[in-house]
């Protein structure tokens, strides 16, 4: 579903209006992943918010997309009075050298 500018700022406006009037303010902080795709250009998405993805040109693009994403997919949750999903996800690297895959290569 494509939302226009108007509906996204007029979600984000009864989303913040809710808020302030329950004086309710929280920051919500949620692990976002940018991963190049096979059109030189890029994909974002929230592991914790089902279904949040969007993309941009360049990577600064798919930021700005993600943090627009992420509010009107929080404020639509704060409207309909649904449970915002909290980050619990954990995230690590793992490297391996050159020795490690030739021991493991088949002689």
């Amino acid at each position: 579903m494509l939302l226009t500018s108007i509906s996204v700022k007029y979600i984000i406006k009864i989303a913040l209006t809710l808020i302030f009037k329950y004086q309710i303010m929280r920051i919500y902080t949620f692990r976002t992943i940018i991963e190049p795709d096979e059109n030189n250009t890029f994909h974002g998405y929230v592991p914790s918010l089902k279904g949040c993805h969007t993309c941009g040109e360049t990577l600064e693009e798919t930021k700005k997309n993600l943090k627009e994403a992420i509010t009107v997919y929080v404020s639509s949750l704060i409207i309909d009075k649904e449970p915002v999903p909290q980050e619990n996800g954990l995230e690590s690297f793992e490297s391996i050298s050159e020795k490690e895959l030739k021991a493991v290569t088949v002689k």
